[in-house]
């Protein structure tokens, strides 16, 4: 397959995976992006296996041979909201006990990788794949019981709710030290856009109301780097290493009242650093660990108590403002363990579990009703089977269970839960060419 056909179907790829998705497991990150690193919980930054190697790690890239992989995951995040009695400023709920659904739950997120081999030392890699999570879609003014009604969630009886996919096109270089050990280096092309309807509650509290909500999609795009290293330290045992730099967004103009900083909406950066130990001459354990620097990014993880230095007249803390609220985001440390075994030359196994703890806070729950990405764990599994020499079929499962985040919000005191579920299956082809 010449290069050119390759390349077109990964800007193809490209601009499906820019349709609206809704990632949302660790934070906004996605648990993995490989197929084969998504059932092992997404550990794999030591063991590279397939195209998508620089997802996680570009000296991968130069380990896997001159390959294609394209996959797609159907991805089901179950989300709501509860609040009590006490109605507060907003009166959410209607003044009475009432738990909300999000709509729209299922989505397919497709992802692409390629490597091409220059020499025995090196290769070029291509990879496409997305973040999102951000995703919801409340319903307005419904019944609830005989004659009882309820509003939107924040007021009157529009839909509320959130759209935010990012789309990375990472392309890579990677080169040996030796036979065991390489280095790598990619060139990231992010791109985003994002929506937001029913919060027009929130216009006093904004310094550009017109740009707060309802405006449609919006985009931007930014470019980041990828460095990454692996190798064999000792027998059976390898190391690996990456880190991405914080992405630089251009701003969501027609949301400029809601975001912190006119509109800005940057990627944080990340690192991960695991180890791969082969157990046996057929298996192997992975242990990563991740970093998520959502306080890299003032939108996301300014505290939603900036809300009282607005009502206090310093419009810098305002939306929109240079410190403007946020969803109260901390960093998130993802621990990633994955086991896997091949039964025979045909059929791999892979197992994995992770653990962390969910970025937001339990006393600013408002704002996170849109967002509420709070699920800590992942028990994923899966398999490939090598149909011939140059082709092979990976599977992959996860299952997140049920987390909530309970608290009275510290700006206008309502009682609110939010809580969320998760199920994904996803399919991958891979060839070699």
């Amino acid at each position: 397959m010449s290069m050119k056909r390759n390349l077109t179907l990964a800007f193809a790829v490209f601009a499906a995976v820019a349709a609206p998705s809704a990632f949302a497991t660790n934070g906004y990150f996605s648990h993995g992006y490989s197929l084969k690193e998504k059932a092992l919980a997404g550990a794999g930054v030591a063991m590279p296996q397939d195209a998508m190697a620089s997802s996680t790690n570009p000296a991968g890239v130069v380990m896997v041979g001159q390959r294609m992989d394209l996959g797609a995951v159907w991805f089901r995040p179950e989300r709501s909201y509860s609040v009590d009695a006490n109605g507060g400023f907003w009166g959410m709920g209607g003044g009475i006990p009432e738990s909300v659904d999000s709509d729209k739950n299922d989505f397919l997120i497709p992802n692409f990788g390629a490597v091409w081999v220059l020499d025995p030392n090196s290769a070029l890699g291509l990879a496409v794949y997305g973040n999102g999570g951000m995703n919801t879609t409340y319903p307005g003014s419904a019944q609830r019981g005989a004659g009882t009604f309820f509003g939107g969630a924040f007021s009157g009886n529009a839909h509320a709710g959130v759209d935010l996919s990012q789309v990375f096109m990472n392309l890579s270089y990677a080169r040996k030290i030796n036979e065991t050990s390489s280095w790598g280096a990619s060139a990231i092309i992010a791109y985003q856009r994002f929506k937001a309807t029913g919060l027009s509650a929130f216009a006093n509290f904004s310094n550009d109301r017109a740009h707060l909500t309802d405006n449609g999609y919006d985009s931007s795009t930014g470019y980041g780097a990828k460095l990454g290293w692996t190798g064999e330290v000792s027998q059976g045992l390898s190391l690996g290493a990456s880190y991405q730099t914080k992405i630089s967004m251009g701003e969501f103009d027609k949301y400029k009242g809601l975001f912190a900083e006119n509109g800005g909406f940057d990627i944080p950066s990340t690192w991960t650093v695991g180890l791969a130990y082969q157990t046996t001459k057929s298996s192997t354990l992975l242990l990563d660990v991740q970093r998520i620097n959502y306080t890299d990014v003032k939108s996301v993880s300014n505290r939603e108590t900036n809300l009282t230095g607005c009502m206090g007249g310093d419009t810098s803390q305002c939306l929109g403002g240079s410190e403007g609220a946020g969803f109260g985001w901390k960093d998130m440390t993802v621990v990633k363990l994955g086991y896997q075994w091949e039964t025979n030359p045909a059929h791999t196994w892979r197992v994995g579990y992770s653990k962390t703890k969910q970025p937001i806070r339990d006393d600013e729950l408002m704002f996170n009703i849109l967002v509420p990405a709070v699920v800590e764990q992942h028990f994923t599994f899966g398999f490939t089977n090598k149909m011939s020499k140059n082709n092979e079929l990976t599977l992959s499962a996860m299952y997140a269970p049920e987390k909530k985040v309970s608290g009275t919000d510290a700006v206008m005191g309502e009682n609110i839960q939010i809580k969320m579920t998760e199920y994904e299956i996803g399919v991958n082809y891979g060839w070699k060419f």
